[in-house]
């Protein structure tokens, strides 16, 4: 059983035998989860990195094209039903 202790800071050392079992790096992000008489840690899965063309065409539009001027109506409609909602 490995141990541990609270610094001043808060901050608690992982042993190094338990962060490369983990495969945990440096600077690795910790979700903390309260468990009865103890926490859990678990690592935060980061997204991989994507570019536009990995998304691109995603979601399929199904119609004809819009134009700048319907994209532009739309999002001022948009704010005035935001703007309407508020009063």
């Amino acid at each position: 059983m490995d141990m541990t202790k609270i610094s001043d800071e808060g901050q608690v050392i992982i042993p190094e035998v338990l962060r490369k079992d983990y495969g945990w790096e440096v600077g690795q992000e910790l979700i903390i989860i309260k468990m009865g008489d103890g926490i859990l840690l678990k690592p935060k899965k980061s997204f991989a990195a994507t570019t536009l063309d990995d998304v691109a065409g995603c979601l399929k539009y199904q119609g004809t094209a819009k134009t700048i001027e319907d994209m532009d109506n739309a999002i001022r409609q948009g704010v005035e039903e935001s703007w309407h909602d508020r009063s």
